[in-house]
């Protein structure tokens, strides 16, 4: 056992079993998920998701419309045990790294009873207003300095460089890290990891075809463990 260890969550198809961005939609207003996936391609994401938003707002989706949503989305029971328990051992710290946003994710974990498991959850920020809306935007500003990332992170965050800057503030303490993450922005922070890490890859998503395609490339030096079902991440995480 690591005498100090840092467990690090995506949370869309990864501690969730859906994209929490188009499950509302999927759930409150069809016309729009569609819209979006035909948008997706000429408009920024984060961009795109408070776009929605605001569309929902004007056709009536309300604050409880969206926070139901939230809190019926599929979220596996094995995913509660495996995190419930490895953090009850007492040597993990759990930090979120996400492209959702604050709400999403609060939302759900306060409805899994998870709502202090991470020591940190860095996201998009959002908030409700008084009509009901709620108000998203990217983490880095449009319009100040942007990141400069080479890997393909979204612009509204690099996780690399949010990842150094966690482990800046907490002095690099930890013995071994390991990520939990699924599509191709989380290959970038994957890089980050030594090799003594190790990086939970789910099967399906963009980060299995990024680590087969770029690993060697950018010198990717972490162990790698493929899961499909949380059931599969909860026999990692009891080995931990």
């Amino acid at each position: 056992m690591a005498e100090k260890q840092l467990v690090i969550f995506d949370f869309d198809w990864s501690m969730a079993d859906q994209d929490t961005d188009r499950w509302i939609f999927e759930v409150n207003a069809p016309d729009i998920r569609r819209k979006m996936e035909d948008l997706e391609d000429k408009v920024q994401w984060t961009d795109l998701v408070a776009q929605s938003l605001r569309e929902g707002h004007e056709k009536g989706m309300k604050r409880e419309d969206v926070e139901n949503a939230l809190k019926t989305i599929p979220y596996h029971p094995a995913m509660v045990r495996a995190v419930t328990d490895l953090k009850a051992r007492g040597n993990t710290t759990f930090l979120c790294l996400s492209n959702a946003n604050s709400v999403f994710i609060s939302t759900i974990l306060e409805e899994k009873k998870l709502q202090s498991l991470f020591t940190e959850i860095i996201t998009n920020p959002a908030e409700w207003d008084a009509s009901g809306l709620l108000k998203l935007r990217r983490r880095v500003d449009p319009d100040g300095p942007q990141h400069t990332c080479k890997v393909g992170c979204s612009p509204n965050m690099c996780k690399g460089d949010e990842l150094d800057a966690f482990l800046d503030r907490h002095g690099h303490a930890f013995d071994r890290m390991v990520y939990v993450g699924d599509g191709s922005n989380d290959f970038c922070p994957a890089l980050r990891l030594r090799s003594q890490d190790t990086v939970c890859c789910r099967t399906f998503g963009g980060l299995p075809k990024r680590i087969a395609r770029d690993g060697v490339k950018f010198g990717l030096k972490c162990k790698v463990k493929y899961w499909t079902g949380a059931w599969e991440l909860e026999e990692i995480f009891s080995t931990l």
